[in-house]
């Protein structure tokens, strides 16, 4: 399932309303393969043009300040005189103003290059968030640059299928899938496949995790920077992992946020059934919170009770579509976001109340699909499926899909078979899969990378930020006990981003593995014209 994009907690709900194997499957790459020599021709070149920054496009709508550019990259490391494609850049330029003293000036440090995640997210919206507090001291110190990595627009953008036709709804999400249900999820999966395919051209086997952390060494070059401060959240951390391995004397600084698990056997399949299980636990921890809240809610007292009256809106939605749009599916959807962002329980709750009680628009407000935002979908649909299916093998029998999630099912219902669908494609993929890179670094071959990670994690569960820290010698995890959130660093948490600030500004890491207190829960909002219980729910218990 793909990871939504972060730009850490204090960031991400202020930038979405301002923003709209190696190639061949040869296994991982060695200092002396194609590709690394046309990493370094490609680098060569790109320090020598640099980036010419200007104004950004209308459509970006950027901030005063903010500059936009482009760099190219070649579509094939092993033959860089090919064909190239450009990446779009933006850039923040340092304020080089401390936060505390608008007179003290604050010494540059050079370019802080971010990448959201995804993979299939756009960083282009990244540098906006120098405005937020948590950000400033950083801002000072760094050019912030983010970027639209290959495949996703403006970026060479890829497709798979026509975007007016990506949405579809009302659609079902059954927990227990039929078998009928499953030959149709089968048939789509194929065809969804073949469309990317068609659509995307002969180079899409060249649009993987390799390629991007390559593109990431070209980036660095033409940025004018000897090594490369990065900061990576959820598959961006991987990305990051991969760029320490390929080029450990490239990299000064790395925060990797929410961590992902890098071994190889889990690229990405094993992934993904470590993720639908880690959701339960975060679903289990939502409904308790709804129900510590019944005095608000009216939902049940207990996580059983709540489930219940989840279960009773998916049943009527089912029958009867809210808006003629939302059904089970854009509820489920809808509710999966509670589980990567405790910021949106409220919401959620409110809207599952209201519509319970005979108001459905508080639901169709936050369900609905928007034919505006479905082309950006799409892509990054499309460039999600490119990229984890191009780089490891997964299982082409659906029957191995079949008994591992039927299995997986019966104790993580919530969220299973919906993950099964996003990847299903990537059973039938029509180009020949890569291995992944076995990911580590020697101990004093890269600088000490800081890796930060919340306990319970749905979207990266907490034993891949141990898996990475293992990996990456000399690697330093600050956790967040006891909470939940997708993206750690520079959100509400002071002892993280006290951490966070160390590093980056002053290259100070804790010793050995160091631990915060969990953030606050989101404080309950109070649903307009409560009443008491919902209608629906009456003599349930």
């Amino acid at each position: 399932m793909r990871a939504a994009a972060l730009y850490s907690a204090a960031g991400s709900l202020l930038l979405a309303g301002l923003a709209t194997a190696p190639a061949g499957g040869t296994p991982g790459a060695s200092p002396v393969s194609a590709e690394s020599r046309g990493v370094a021709v490609a680098a060569a070149r790109a320090k020598t043009t640099g980036i010419r920054f200007g104004a950004c496009p209308a459509e970006q709508e950027a901030p005063d300040g903010m500059r936009c550019g482009t760099v190219s990259v070649p579509l094939d490391y092993a033959h860089p005189d090919g064909k190239h494609l450009t990446l779009a850049v933006s850039r923040m330029p340092a304020t080089q103003r401390d936060p505390k003293n608008s007179k003290r000036r604050v010494p540059r440090q050079g370019a802080l290059v971010y990448n959201p995640g995804g993979p299939g997210a756009s960083g282009l919206a990244f540098p906006v968030i120098g405005v937020v507090p948590e950000w400033k001291r950083i801002a000072a110190a760094y050019d912030l640059v983010g970027y639209a990595p290959r495949g996703v627009a403006p970026s060479a953008p890829l497709s798979c299928v026509k975007p007016e036709q990506f949405y579809r709804a009302p659609s079902p999400a059954p927990v227990h899938p039929s078998a009928a249900y499953k030959r149709e999820r089968i048939a789509r999966a194929k065809a969804y496949a073949r469309g990317c395919a068609q659509r995307s051209g002969n180079g899409l086997r060249f649009f993987n995790s390799l390629n991007n952390a390559r593109d990431l060494d070209v980036l660095r070059a033409a940025l004018g920077e000897p090594r490369l401060t990065f900061m990576g959240a959820s598959y961006g951390t991987y990305l990051g992992a991969l760029y320490a391995t390929l080029f450990p004397a490239h990299v000064r600084r790395m925060v990797l946020d929410s961590a992902v698990d890098p071994a190889p056997a889990k690229i990405w399949y094993r992934a993904n059934l470590d993720q639908s299980a880690a959701f339960e636990r975060r679903w289990s921890d939502f409904r308790a919170w709804v129900a510590r809240h019944d005095d608000v809610y009216g939902l049940g007292t207990t996580a059983a009770a709540v489930q219940r009256a989840y279960d009773t809106a998916s049943a009527h939605l089912a029958a009867e579509p809210a808006g003629g749009t939302v059904g089970p599916g854009q509820l489920q959807n809808t509710f999966l976001m509670a589980g990567y962002y405790d910021d949106y329980w409220p919401s959620r709750a409110e809207a599952l109340s209201a519509y319970l009680k005979g108001d459905p628009k508080p639901l169709v407000r936050l369900a609905a699909p928007s034919p505006e935002t479905a082309q950006e979908a799409e892509n990054g649909s499309a460039v999600y499926s490119a990229v984890e299916c191009n780089d490891a093998p997964w299982p082409t029998d659906f029957a191995v899909w079949d008994r591992d999630n039927t299995r997986l099912a019966r104790i993580a219902p919530f969220e299973t078979w919906d993950n099964v669908w996003a990847n299903l494609p990537c059973a039938y993929w029509p180009v020949a899969r890569g291995r992944p890179l076995d990911v580590r670094t020697a101990p004093g071959a890269t600088p000490p990378v800081l890796i930060l990670a919340a306990e319970r994690d749905a979207a990266a569960p907490y034993t891949g930020a141990l898996e990475m820290a293992r990996r990456l010698a000399g690697s330093t995890l600050v956790t967040e006990r006891g909470a939940g959130t997708h993206g750690v660093g520079l959100g509400p948490n002071s002892c993280v981003n006290a951490h966070v600030d160390a590093y980056l500004l002053e290259g100070r890491l804790p010793g050995g593995r160091a631990a915060c207190a969990p953030r606050p829960e989101p404080r309950p909002a109070e649903p307009a014209g409560r009443g008491g219980t919902p209608d629906a729910l009456k003599g349930k218990g």
